[in-house]
């Protein structure tokens, strides 16, 4: 019974029949906006320091920002296949108009957040000086380039994922998807948020220029109010940081 009502349309009165290009376009797009967009978003978030890590004498971890990156690379190649095969299926009739707004209006933030990498500007810092020994770069300094960045690098990418569960349910229900697809993605989405919100807590969301130069006031950008909603600078004695410098 509980099974067959899973596998049963949300919908009893529409059936469930979008041929195999719609079908694969919906995993695709689910696969990579619904799973792991949001995923990627919360190792940016959350993990730019790792458990474990002794920070601040480790510093600059890089898994988030290979894992970030890579990730949402690959949300945009099965972005651009799914698109790809959403436009050559012949079951295209273009009247879901609702989702194709939501879709495309996702699509070109995407494309978006993508290019806006080329902005970011110069790293710096001791972690990447140039090669006559300068400090200078745009995110050490916390240049006026490189707060725009953020905020409109930031902005941006929320505010796709929020576009997402718009063009994910429509087009689940457009599909007349399975009762259990919706239950998937609710309970991920759940998991997902749930978990945001004990990292959020924790202090987990450590502001970037901290976990990549530490805490040490000589840096630039430690002169300067922390970076975005929520990030947290954490509690570290200058004597503690003295001592680690020492030792």
């Amino acid at each position: 019974m509980i099974l067959e009502w899973l596998i049963s349309p949300l919908d009893p009165a529409r059936p469930h029949e979008v041929g195999m290009a719609l079908s694969w376009h919906a995993r695709f797009m689910v696969l990579g906006w619904g799973v792991l967009a949001p995923l990627a978003v919360m190792i940016a978030r959350f993990f730019k320091v790792l458990p474990g890590q002794n920070w601040p004498r480790d510093l600059d971890s890089t898994l988030w920002w290979r894992s970030h990156w890579m990730t949402q690379t690959l949300v945009l190649v099965l972005s651009v296949v799914a698109l790809t095969l959403v436009l050559v299926s012949p079951q295209n009739s273009g009247t879901a108009v609702v989702h194709r707004l939501f879709g495309y209006a996702v699509l070109v933030l995407a494309a978006i957040q993508g290019l806006s990498g080329i902005f970011r500007g110069t790293k710096g810092g001791p972690t990447d000086p140039d090669p006559d020994g300068s400090l200078r770069g745009d995110h050490y300094d916390m240049t006026p380039r490189r707060l725009l960045f953020e905020r409109f690098h930031k902005s941006c990418g929320y505010l796709a994922l929020a576009l997402m569960v718009g063009a994910i349910a429509t087009g689940l229900w457009n599909a007349n998807a399975p009762n259990w697809m919706w239950l998937f993605l609710i309970a991920w989405w759940a998991v997902l948020m749930s978990f945001s919100v004990y990292l959020q807590r924790r202090g987990c969301a450590v502001d970037t220029y901290q976990a990549i130069w530490g805490p040490d006031p000589e840096h630039p950008g430690n002169r300067k109010k922390k970076q975005g909603w929520g990030m947290t600078r954490p509690e570290f004695p200058q004597r503690s940081f003295d001592k680690q410098r020492e030792t």
